[in-house]
């Protein structure tokens, strides 16, 4: 994850003070193939993207993904691993991604809904509280 833009610093404070408190979970890097497959399958798409060692020289980023592979650390809060398969469900082969935007935000939140198991009602009025805007469908 990279802290660039405005709308990207409120989304890490919200998942600093919201989400990371109540998914203290943790995923071996052996194990986040398997979560990504599984996450990928039950939105509907097929070929996810690939697990890869995130470079030793990226001592900045947490994790980083595009639409073809997600790089990780030896080990990934769950909630970080969610927040970085949203990314690659928001991108397309080429490198366009959804950045923090919207529609980002809003596939984020099913995916901290559905897999992490976080209240709904909560996220959405933690989000509106922080300024965060999301695509509803």
């Amino acid at each position: 994850m990279s802290r660039g833009d405005r709308q990207a610093a409120r989304l890490y404070a919200w998942e600093d003070a919201v989400v990371a408190p109540r998914d203290r979970s943790r995923v071996p890097f052996a194990r986040l193939q398997a979560l990504v497959d599984h996450v990928w399958a039950e939105e509907g798409r097929r070929w996810p993207p690939r697990i890869r060692p995130l470079p030793k020289q990226a001592r900045r980023t947490v994790a980083r993904a595009t639409r073809t592979a997600i790089e990780c650390p030896p080990e990934l809060p769950s909630w970080v691993l969610l927040h970085e398969v949203a990314h690659a469900l928001t991108a397309d082969v080429d490198g366009v991604h959804a950045g923090h935007g919207p529609d980002f935000v809003a596939a984020y939140l099913r995916l901290l809904e559905r897999h992490a198991r976080l209240d709904r009602a909560l996220l959405e009025a933690t989000l509106a509280e922080a300024g965060i805007a999301w695509t509803t469908r």
